[in-house]
């Protein structure tokens, strides 16, 4: 078999979407290293860059401007993308811990999840107080606040505890964009600010002339400015300070000086006496050589710094290079952390001040400057070139000088003699807990050559089978949306799983990433398959170019619940359980040109189980049912009203579509699939569409995990919606109903 990839023998794990960490992905994508692998962890597809924070808040900029996308620039970088909390590390097996999920190998880590402002030692501050870090969170909160400080017709407080550039700049920001909207909104109520510190001025770290020009400014806009009021308690709605002050506030936000995670330390890696890592001036942790930390949650012990995130920006480019070093056992190269560097400090309005050498200057200009550099930076990360339909001239030019070692394991066989090894496998499968069944017989357990399982009287077996390539990074999810694609054949039938057979072909890596990516995989997939009553009693294993999973899932039914195609009838309404989309998401990502969250919401749309859905459909007297996968909904529905010598009108408006989906379309994003599925065309009338309807292309977007279609007697439909709706189906809708047939089966678009 001729592969263009090399073999993967180095895995690289970027724990954390920090500045540091884009520029290492970046680089690598620029020159990627042959047989290694990065994989990135994140608990968002997107990270902010903490500069434009203030601008976004103060409404000069929108998310996007302001946020690097990692799901694109993983993509980009040929990386994988996992969307998790990390809680800790085994430092010995070298496994990162990921809530929720299992842990993930690495050979090389690095550390760059940045840090929180303190409040651990305030009592209060944790339960009342907002931090801004981590961003993302705090903008879900901004966004609540905002609204709060809208519908508030009266006095509106917010206490700010920070008075560093961090606490000036959000306080600055917020009074902006609040006092317009409350302004434009005809709110009369003052807007009242305090901004607290336990020093002896604003913006210590600054030159005297910048604190002058801040403290004039939070002058003029009315700000209470309290200094050497160091906060040591915090309650609902209020602030109390040493000096016995007890300050009345809506909204408490905390910008103090940065806190490290627990779980750095707790894991046993070597940190300073606030919890940060300690690293060495190549950026390794000082207690493993292995591991490697840039940016906040970084200790420069040999030459402390403050916490900026100018540090994380000038330490990315030796840290990708000493990355790319150490695997390749040369020399590590050495950052000399810089003592000068230019500040900025915005005021909320378009205007900001700059220091550096104990000079400052501020004005309109000098904002336009910083709003210049930071939209240089950021179109580094988001303006990416787009990906070429075959592997690149560099990939190919890599593959063909740095081919993999010339062992034997390299040619590859093909027929049984491509099975992955059987100690592999076992060891792979060894942590899998399959569901048992007292009517399988022989299953997985046991040595033999087929699974065997009691066929209880009088049911009828439904037997499928289903399977593609991975279409994301992450094993362990992609297990589990494999799994529930090949279960909505069985659902769409009326039967119960019962027992599933995986068919597993994985790219012929060294041993222990295989044995690493299987193990995810089946995790993943096991999980979806138990809580669908199904047990796993069996599988296959090859090598080929890509990772691919499959299942022969086999069901039973009572011979009077078994639902057929050709079960619609005139006057049913027509339920879908799933939005629309995926197919043209998963096309616009495969070229990164898919927003992050949209990418993460189909994701999401595509883990959620048809389970809860068969079984309300069952409840309300469903006359026939099918799942929306690889023919989209105008084929999938096509076969259903052929099959019932049926029409039916589709609700365009009631449709349900992922965010981005027709975005991606319009910009040319389909799936391959796509050009197939049109030929359905000639069996649609959109002559009575309503107008501004959603784009009859999604009609044909092949779905992967989708939905369930189903038939309902119409007056069961209402109640039949309100239970998916309860059921966690929040894009359950109607979108249609079964017309009698006028000489062909049609679908009239209205």
């Amino acid at each position: 078999m001729n592969n263009i990839r090399p073999k993967i023998t180095t895995d690289i794990v970027l724990a954390g979407g920090g500045h540091a960490h884009v520029q290492v992905l970046k680089r690598f994508a620029m020159k990627p290293l042959p047989g290694v692998r990065l994989t990135l962890i994140s608990p968002d597809p997107h990270s902010p860059y903490s500069g434009m924070l203030p601008g976004l808040i103060a409404g000069h900029y929108n998310f996007d401007e302001t946020h690097i996308d990692l799901n694109a620039l993983c993509r980009y970088a040929d990386a994988r993308f996992i969307m998790g909390e990390i809680t800790g590390l085994e430092l010995e097996a070298k496994r990162v811990l990921i809530a929720g999920r299992p842990a993930l190998n690495y050979d090389y880590l690095s550390i760059d999840t940045g840090s929180t402002p303190q409040s651990n030692d305030i009592p209060g501050a944790a339960e009342f107080a907002v931090p801004v870090k981590p961003i993302s969170r705090f903008l879900s909160h901004w966004r609540r606040l905002e609204a709060r400080a809208m519908t508030q017709a009266d006095r509106y407080t917010i206490a700010v505890v920070g008075a560093g550039a961090g606490g000036v700049e959000v306080l600055l920001a917020a009074q902006h964009a609040l006092q317009q909207k409350r302004d434009a909104a005809g709110v009369k109520g003052p807007l009242v600010f305090h901004l607290f510190t336990g020093g002896a001025s604003i913006l210590p770290a600054g030159p005297p002339r910048l604190r002058a020009i801040f403290a004039r400014i939070l002058h003029e806009r009315g700000v209470h400015v309290h200094v050497g009021s160091p906060v040591i308690s915090v309650e609902k709605n209020a602030v109390l300070t040493t000096n016995g002050g007890h300050y009345k506030a809506d909204e408490i936000l905390w910008v103090t000086n940065a806190g490290a995670p627990q779980w750095p330390a707790a894991s046993g890696l070597a940190v300073d006496d606030n919890g940060f890592i300690a690293v060495a001036p190549t950026l390794q942790s000082l207690s493993h050589p292995d591991v490697f930390a840039a940016g906040d949650v970084a200790a420069m012990t040999y030459d402390p710094r403050p916490k900026a995130g100018v540090y994380a920006v000038r330490q990315g480019p030796v840290l990708a290079d000493n990355l790319r070093r150490a695997v390749e056992g040369r020399a590590l190269g050495r950052i000399k952390p810089q003592h000068r560097f230019l500040t900025l400090v915005t005021s909320g309005d378009r205007y900001a001040a700059a220091a550096r050498n104990g000079m400052s200057i501020s004005g309109a200009w000098v904002w336009r400057w910083k709003d210049w550099i930071d939209r240089r930076f950021m179109a580094k990360f988001n303006d990416l070139p787009d990906m070429p339909a075959q592997p690149n001239l560099l990939a190919r030019l890599n593959a063909a000088l740095f081919p993999p070692a010339p062992v034997d394991e390299d040619m590859r066989c093909g027929g049984c003699g491509a099975k992955i090894g059987d100690d592999v496998l076992k060891r792979a499968l060894s942590g899998l807990a399959p569901l048992k069944r007292p009517d399988v017989l022989i299953g997985l357990d046991a040595p033999d050559d087929a699974a065997a399982v009691h066929i209880p009287d009088g049911k009828i077996s439904v037997q499928t089978i289903d399977a593609f390539r991975a279409m994301i990074g992450d094993p362990y999810l992609f297990g589990k949306i494999a799994a529930n694609h090949a279960l909505g054949d069985i659902y769409a039938m009326g039967a119960e799983p019962q027992t599933a057979l995986a068919i597993v072909t994985l790219p012929p890596d060294a041993p222990p990433k295989i044995e690493c990516d299987l193990a995810q995989m089946m995790q993943g997939a096991v999980e979806v398959l138990n809580a669908a009553g199904a047990a796993l009693v069996g599988g296959h294993t090859a090598e080929g170019a890509e990772m691919m999973l499959g299942f022969a899932v086999n069901g039973l039914a009572d011979p009077a619940a078994l639902l057929r195609k050709s079960g619609l009838r005139d006057g049913d309404v027509l339920i879908l359980t799933k939005a629309l989309g995926s197919g043209a998401l998963l096309a616009a990502d495969m070229r990164h040109r898919a927003k992050g969250r949209d990418v993460a919401a189909a994701v999401e749309s595509m883990l959620l189980s048809n389970t809860a859905a068969a079984r309300v459909f069952h409840t309300h007297n469903v006359s026939a049912a099918t799942d929306v996968t690889g023919f989209g909904l105008a084929g999938h529905l096509l076969e259903m009203l052929r099959a019932s010598n049926v029409s039916a009108q589709i609700d365009m408006q009631a449709l349900p579509v992922l965010e981005g989906a027709v975005d991606a379309m319009n910009a040319g994003m389909f799936s391959s699939m796509q050009g197939v599925n049109v030929q359905a065309a000639a069996s649609i009338d959109t002559a009575n569409a309503k107008p501004n309807t959603t784009d009859v292309q999604i009609l044909f977007d092949p779905q992967t995990a989708g939905g369930l279609l189903a038939a309902v007697p119409s007056g069961n439909a209402a109640a039949c919606l309100d239970a998916l709706q309860i059921a966690g189906y929040l894009n359950a809708r109607i979108v249609g109903r079964v017309t009698a047939n006028n000489g062909s089966a049609r679908i009239v678009l209205i």
